[in-house]
């Protein structure tokens, strides 16, 4: 009896030091902790900082000319204990220079010489700047003066780039439609775990920028009309009254109103008749802008309520050219996105005045843009709309860096996507292609590169960058859902959001908040999910009588900790479905007994994982001999 109770004692300090293992940290993320920037608790740490920019910029552009021409001045704000020497500059737009580093190849109408900087000034100091040698993404400037902390520092920058031509995620669109993306040098993230963020953009890879404050100035010919990230400062200045006031009623208007139509724009009146016509943009406390250009695109806008509280409305807009058909969808499908996911999932009121849907090639997301592809296919449209669109709390809301932790965003679009698709559809029909789309590449590919763990930085990555990046995660979401239940699982998520709104996470403060907020340790789930090489793959080994009914002995092969069911079917005809969430491995992830309660005699049993598609399906079946 002692020693029974000895062992007991002992198995139960082993499982409670299990349940409460400590997570694999880095060494600079465990630094950022110990200097007090970052804290277990999940928050910001009573030490963290963030550095922040304001920057007023001016560009030029004549379709079909391809030159974009730029001015901008800066104000960088140095928020860190830290001394800086030198600064860091983006210069994302030389991705196109010959001899780039790139993760796939490219076509001849993807060259160019990237950014030309003009002149370059730090606090009124001209500085040389060699447009010849720099051909990567990053390129840092020399201080004469250090930047001490809590000071700032004033650049000014002319410069100037070519538009690549062919689909992309900016450029040319036709030859009088264009859009703008990281098209302007910005100063690159100086963070309290990583210091500069000098990986290279690698034409793949995604984004990680600082909050900062913009003021954009488009200058285009008459009878252009710009969309851009921000508030349109001065609509009527820049439009015909008739046009500008059209734009006024949609901002409270549920149905579409049609701001430019064909018609309107054969006549060439919309925009004032200026030769040169300047559109002034402001946003704040935002990380990037982002720019859509067209003299015959079409110009659609709503609006909707985001905020029940404030009785806040989000304007819904679109451009894009007349014969596509799922555009002219564009703006009721953004108004239920941006309604759906203010109020459901994740049920965060859309942060932002405005959603511009811009017809391009590249399916990515901006910060209060989407430049999405034409398909004749209205659900993939929608679906394709969905995703973007959610990105404005991950990455947009929460200042991610995806370029290393890819998971943070697209994991969390993907899961959204899922749900909203729910209600738009069929939880069926909306199931059946997260599997086909999200799910069965990567659960059938045995490559050892696909079962790489999710923490794996993305910068890492090439062959496990996508399903890594958001089918894996995805599903770690939605089973870290199935297993909390939707309130707590909501409260643990709006205690992530509420904690690094407008601040830069990492995954440790993902994993921090979801613990605090939920009120359980989850290291043991989010060390299964983000730092194995699991998969997904269940095996029914035996189903045996007991004195209660049936115990059912699962395998998890595959590793990963995801619910499934056991449906049964008894010797009558009747079926029965036993749903198992993932708290059922929390003691033993390798094998557990499920216990059937049955007066019945139980002639079949099956394991069905639904969107966790199971590896090998071939041993999820139990049949009475």
């Amino acid at each position: 009896m002692l020693k029974t109770t000895l062992l007991s004692i002992v198995l139960a300090i082993i499982f409670l030091q299990a349940s409460s293992q400590e997570l694999y940290m880095p060494r600079d993320i465990k630094l950022a902790y110990q200097k007090g920037t970052r804290s277990t608790d999940g928050r910001p740490g009573k030490n963290y900082w963030q550095n922040f920019g304001r920057y007023d910029i001016s560009i030029s552009v004549a379709p079909p000319n391809l030159n974009v021409k730029g001015v901008e001045h800066i104000t960088y704000v140095n928020n860190s204990p830290d001394t800086l020497r030198r600064l860091n500059m983006k210069l994302i737009m030389n991705i196109h220079r010959p001899g780039a580093a790139r993760f796939s190849s490219t076509s001849a109408d993807y060259l160019t010489d990237g950014i030309q900087v003009d002149t370059f000034k730090v606090n009124g100091e001209k500085k040389t700047w060699n447009n010849v040698t720099a051909k990567a993404t990053n390129q840092g400037v020399s201080l004469s003066k250090p930047l001490m902390p809590h000071d700032s520092v004033k650049l000014d920058i002319a410069w100037h780039y070519q538009l690549a031509k062919g689909p992309g995620r900016e450029g040319v669109i036709d030859s009088t439609s264009f859009y703008l993306a990281y098209f302007y040098p910005r100063v690159s993230v100086y963070d309290d775990y990583n210091g500069w963020d000098r990986l290279d953009f690698l034409d793949a890879q995604e984004f990680y920028n600082d909050f900062n404050d913009y003021t954009l100035n488009v200058t285009v010919p008459k009878n252009f009309i710009v969309w851009a990230t921000g508030t349109l400062q001065n609509a009527k200045q820049v439009l015909q009254p008739e046009y500008a006031a059209r734009l006024e009623k949609s901002f409270t208007s549920d149905s579409t109103i049609h701001i430019a139509t064909q018609e309107d724009l054969a006549k060439k009146a919309i925009t004032a008749q200026n030769d040169l016509n300047t559109w002034t943009w402001k946003a704040t406390d935002i990380s990037d802008v982002a720019v859509g250009i067209s003299d015959h695109y079409d110009w659609d806008a709503a609006s909707v309520l985001v905020d029940d509280a404030a009785n806040r409305r989000a304007s819904m807009q679109a451009a894009f050219q007349d014969k596509s058909q799922d555009f002219h969808h564009s703006v009721q499908f953004g108004r239920n996105a941006l309604g759906w996911f203010s109020h459901n999932w994740p049920g965060v009121p859309y942060p932002f005045p405005k959603m511009t849907a811009f017809q391009g090639f590249a399916d990515m997301e901006y910060p209060m843009m989407v430049n999405d592809s034409h398909t004749d296919d209205l659900r993939f449209a929608q679906l394709v709309q969905d995703h973007e669109i959610a990105h404005t709390y991950f990455p947009f809301y929460m200042g991610i860096n995806e370029s290393r932790y890819a998971f943070m965003d697209e994991g969390w679009a993907t899961t959204h996507e899922l749900l909203i698709g729910k209600t738009e559809t069929n939880v069926k029909q909306a199931e059946d292609f997260y599997k086909q789309f999200r799910v069965n590449y990567w659960i059938h590919d045995k490559s050892t590169a696909e079962d790489l763990p999710v923490i794996t930085p993305s910068s890492e990555e090439r062959a496990a960058y996508g399903n890594n990046s958001y089918g894996k995660p995805s599903l770690s979401y939605l089973a870290l859902k199935d297993m909390l239940g939707d309130e707590l699982f909501k409260k643990a998520l709006h205690n992530y959001m509420n904690n690094w709104h407008g601040k830069h996470p990492i995954p440790w403060d993902y994993f921090n908040s979801m613990n605090s907020g939920s009120g359980k340790n989850l290291n043991w789930f989010f060390n299964n999910w983000f730092f194995t090489n699991y998969y997904d793959d269940l095996a029914l080994e035996n189903v045996t009588k007991t004195a209660a009914g049936y115990k059912a002995d699962v395998k998890n092969v595959g590793g990963f900790v995801i619910p499934f069911d056991v449906k049964v079917t008894y010797g009558d005809g009747t079926t029965e479905s036993f749903h198992q969430t993932p708290a059922v491995w929390e003691k033993n992830q390798k094998q557990i007994a499920i216990l059937i309660k049955t007066t019945k005699t139980v002639k079949a049993v099956v394991l069905d994982n639904g969107i966790f598609m199971d590896a090998d399906e071939s041993n999820n079946k139990w049949i009475a001999k």
